[in-house]
């Protein structure tokens, strides 16, 4: 009833009772967005118009679904359109490292993606939302699943998100879509296995690692080698098939030989130590980077640093080169030198 009372309230224009309804959704549909688009900015704008397509048609909302899908339905279909609109834009060329580097084990596709701040994750309910949820919490959040679902196209990554991530029947997803539940369900099985592929069961089961004395051991060992340029104590903490990218750069380090030589080239560029300062992005340990500036004796911003572990050693190191995101971790764009 006290529900009830508060969505009159809303529908009669309080826009107080309209924040009291909508604030517990909050977090959850910021990830949802974020999930569909791989931008933190992007993904708050698409809040912002949700919340505020919420309160314009407030009003007409008669409760057959419940108002946490009905605002689902309404972020879900806001993600879609921007998807659409950004898809006749050209993109830019993606961005090259300011020296020469090594060979890349390959070029992949260029990934258009941001890390997502763990301080964005309170709030978030504590297991998964829907009954025939696939994945559990910890996966979804994680970098390596971000990562596969901007491979899959806009409308596959909606349906699998809404079908195995939060749970929602066929039908319901059709609603949601305005689609049929053939079409569904048929999007659900291609990106299924797509998924499959490029978010295989090593990346699942790292993503469960909890925060653990061990994860901070191996997180300052890392810290203390790639600051100093200490390229053998990085390379002595991989995997023997870890991946070193920096998106949306298309340039990707495979096994300890390759990073190591992108890695030498990089620190004999930049002819000086970095400082890092440990954060978390996406459940996972990282770091705020900062580079010298040799002129002004400080250390400017120069983007996020993301470990993705699999048990005692790291099995990627994810680099985003943009000064920008630093604001969204809370990180100052400048340290003393």
């Amino acid at each position: 009833m006290a529900i009830d009372a508060t969505l009159v309230r809303a529908q009669a224009g309080d826009d107080r009772a309209f924040s009291e309804l909508t604030h517990p959704y909050l977090p959850e549909l910021r990830l949802h967005c974020y999930r569909i688009l791989g931008s933190v900015q992007d993904a708050e704008d698409m809040l912002q118009e949700t919340l505020l397509a919420a309160w314009r048609g407030l009003r007409e909302y008669e409760g057959r679904a419940s108002l946490r899908t009905w605002l689902y339905r309404i972020a879900t279909n806001r993600c879609l359109n921007a998807l659409r609109a950004a898809g006749r834009r050209p993109r830019p060329e993606p961005p090259e490292p300011p020296f020469q580097p090594s060979e890349p084990t390959r070029r992949g596709e260029p990934v258009w993606l941001e890390p997502y701040p763990d301080t964005l994750l309170d709030g978030l309910p504590a297991t998964t939302p829907g009954p025939d949820s696939r994945y559990e919490m910890k996966e979804t959040i994680a970098l390596a699943f971000v990562i596969a679902m901007q491979r899959l196209p806009p409308l596959q990554r909606a349906v699998l998100l809404l079908r195995d991530v939060l749970g929602y029947q066929s039908a319901e997803v059709a609603e949601i879509l305005d689609s049929s539940e053939a079409s569904v369900n048929s999007a659900l099985q291609r990106a299924r296995a797509t998924l499959t592929a490029r978010f295989p069961m090593r990346e699942r089961e790292s993503a469960r690692l909890p925060r653990s004395a061990r994860e901070r051991e191996l997180a300052e060992r890392f810290a203390a080698a790639y600051a100093d340029d200490d390229v053998n104590g990085v390379l002595a903490l991989l995997t023997d098939d870890a991946w070193y990218t920096m998106p949306p750069a298309t340039l990707e380090y495979q096994g300890p030989a390759a990073i190591g030589g992108f890695l030498t080239l990089s620190a004999r560029y930049r002819g000086a130590p970095t400082k890092l300062i440990p954060t978390r992005a996406n459940g996972q340990p990282a770091f705020g980077c900062y580079v010298p500036d040799e002129h002004a004796g400080i250390y400017h911003a120069h983007g996020i640093v993301v470990l993705t572990l699999a048990g005692d050693r790291i099995s990627a190191i994810t680099r985003f080169i943009d000064s920008g995101i630093i604001r969204r971790f809370g990180l100052p764009r400048t340290l003393p030198g």
